[in-house]
């Protein structure tokens, strides 16, 4: 074979989900959907130290945001596995743009408050509680699960490219106009997510079969997914990391700040170093991930490795390699675990098995989200990403225990 042909073979293995007609509109849509999710992050984030130059304030913040993920996440998965999850996601997307479009509103008029964005970020969370595992399983509905993990690692090079672009235009944005003009960039992109999924050609779908309503549907899941340890091990895994290691909303903006005595530039580009990493990563898991708890764990320790250079690094220079590596570790450790549930979990059980993947990612913000923003008061942003680091090996650890030990039958859905 040729070097051009193996360029080709490699390009085509690491793309191929596009081959998918649906799976490139969606995307599509989906990417500048994105673009304007990561401006109003970056935005949101700035207006809080603004209005408080606290980052337990920013961790209340984060936390309300996710605390509903935590509570309702399981029972958004009961009706993620209940109904058609295109329609319910074209609902959703739509609320997160009027809300999205309120918050633009109140700042642009100098009306905002801390406790309006506080009631925002509740609302934006009770939203994410039934949209998390209706999107999450739907990828699978669209491509299939011979290029599911392609599909998945392709979404987070897809995410990450929007990490890369949304914060550097928002710093730009913010410096001219200020946060609220990012707030109504990203009302109005949820049209683009939202067109997509309305002119989907929904006969090259793969719709699970609808759960049948009924009680105790929830506790089903919740012992199906306690007696499969490849199901069990992972979501433990990234509810420890996902708790304090993916608090960069909270951590980065004092590191900017206070560490580097940096503004909403500094910010902002160490967001987008974290998603050009990320999107170099996605790509490399893309075309040669693997799944399986071993994976996980592999992830988890570099994970923790590149947390802790980031915590040491001595320039804002250094910063930004450091995070790169960061972001392209992490979004390996999420592509695998995601790709790991869904390729296990039984058809009628994937949307209450990606709520859980949900709640651990998210729905363990309320707790590490506080314990972030206060280690990053005390000990500095330093502190708070080493916190992350300490999590990440803790996880790896636990996962590799688990592994060694033999595992019972699962429990069969019914």
């Amino acid at each position: 074979m040729t070097a051009l042909a193996a360029v080709r073979t490699s390009a085509r293995s690491t793309f191929v989900s596009l081959e998918n007609a649906n799976y490139r509109r969606y995307v599509s849509g989906q990417g500048v959907s994105l673009i304007g999710t990561w401006m109003q992050t970056v935005a949101q984030s700035w207006l809080v130290l603004q209005l408080t130059d606290s980052g337990t304030a920013l961790g209340l913040v984060v936390a309300l945001q996710t605390l509903p993920v935590l509570l309702l996440g399981p029972y958004g998965g009961v009706v993620a596995d209940r109904v058609d999850k295109r329609r319910l996601m074209i609902g959703l997307q739509s609320m997160m743009g009027v809300l999205a479009l309120v918050l633009g509103v109140l700042t642009i008029t100098g009306r905002v408050t801390l406790w309006q964005v506080f009631v925002l970020a509740l609302l934006l969370g009770l939203n994410n509680c039934f949209e998390n595992p209706a999107r999450q399983s739907f990828i699978l509905e669209m491509v299939g699960p011979d290029r599911l993990r392609n599909a998945v690692s392709l979404n987070s090079v897809m995410v990450n490219v929007a990490r890369a672009v949304g914060p550097a235009v928002a710093g730009l944005v913010i410096a001219a106009g200020g946060t609220g003009i990012c707030f109504l960039v990203n009302a109005v992109s949820f049209g683009a997510v939202v067109l997509s999924l309305a002119t989907l050609d929904t006969s090259a779908l793969r719709p699970s079969p609808p759960a049948v309503r009924a009680p105790g549907q929830l506790r089903e899941g919740l012992r199906y997914v306690a007696s499969t340890r490849e199901l069990g091990v992972p979501l433990v895994m990234m509810a420890v990391v996902g708790c304090l290691a993916y608090e960069f909303q909270i951590v980065l903006p004092v590191v900017a700040r206070q560490t580097f005595s940096g503004g909403a530039g500094a910010y902002g580009l160490m967001t987008a170093a974290m998603g050009v990493g990320a999107v170099l990563g996605g790509l490399y898991v893309a075309a040669r991930g693997r799944t399986g708890i071993a994976a996980m764990v592999h992830s988890a320790v570099a994970f923790g490795i590149a947390l802790t250079a980031a915590a040491l690094a001595p320039s804002l220079p250094v910063e930004l390699v450091a995070l790169a590596v960061v972001g392209g570790v992490s979004v390996g450790f999420l592509s695998k675990g995601n790709s790991t549930l869904q390729l296990t979990a039984a058809p009628s059980m994937r949307g209450r098995v990606m709520a859980l993947w949900a709640v651990a990612f998210l729905g363990s913000t309320p707790i590490g989200g506080p314990v972030a923003g206060l280690v990053s008061d005390h000990l500095g942003g330093r502190g708070g990403l080493a916190l992350g680091a300490a999590a990440c090996l803790l996880a790896a650890a636990m996962g590799a225990l688990v592994q060694r030990r033999p595992s019972a039958a699962p429990v069969q859905p019914a």
